[in-house]
């Protein structure tokens, strides 16, 4: 993930349970490094997701997520979830990175449904002291920062250009045996095939 001697000023903290991870997740990743000024994108898959039930092994969304941002200079991965005990929560994963970033700015992005649920997310007042929260959001779809109440997390809207696809869709597909070229990176699809996943279905997430 990185050593305190690394000098780091904005850090985007990607979290998601990246099952798998999409194009989509690549193009939110890319209009933060430019809309935030961000010196790198951390993309960080969920160990135990405390609001799903079903979801692919760790390890297999962990290689998915290393793969699909393989030869992104400023893309990285961090399995700080997966070695983590217990349901995964986001303030805990943001205090061990501060800790780890020592006077970096973190911002941290997820998609616009997760951010309309902020209000359940655990600890959600001491975020606000650990990072801004960016929302990507669609052109179809919009979110209103500034009714975020003043106790919580900063939030910005960032709009990235329409794609309709989704970690559900691909699973669905998979199930169904179409094809999910162009939807996911060729080395995802390779993987997904190669491991044999969602041929049985799978869980839902963005």
């Amino acid at each position: 993930m990185g050593t305190p001697s690394e000098a780091v000023g904005r850090i985007g903290v990607f979290g998601g349970t990246f099952d798998p991870p999409h194009i989509g997740h690549l193009l939110a990743a890319s209009e933060g490094l430019h809309a935030f000024e961000l010196d790198r994108v951390l993309f960080v898959p969920a160990g135990r997701p405390w609001q799903k039930s079903t979801y692919a092994p760790a390890e297999d969304r962990l290689m998915m997520t290393t793969l699909a941002i393989a030869g992104h200079t400023r893309f990285a991965v961090s399995r700080i979830e997966l070695d983590r005990r217990g349901p995964t929560y986001t303030v805990e994963t943001l205090e061990a990175i501060a800790g780890s970033f020592p006077g970096s700015s973190l911002f941290f992005i997820a998609g616009m449904d997760a951010v309309a649920d902020l209000g359940t997310w655990h600890r959600v007042t001491e975020l606000a002291a650990l990072a801004d929260v960016i929302a990507v959001t669609r052109p179809s779809a919009t979110f209103d920062a500034t009714s975020v109440p003043a106790e919580w997390p900063r939030v910005h809207a960032m709009e990235i250009p329409a794609l309709d696809v989704s970690s559900t869709m691909i699973r669905q597909r998979v199930a169904k045996g179409e094809p999910i070229d162009f939807l996911v990176p060729d080395t995802v699809a390779r993987y997904i095939r190669e491991q044999g996943l969602y041929v049985g279905g799978g869980s839902s997430d963005a």
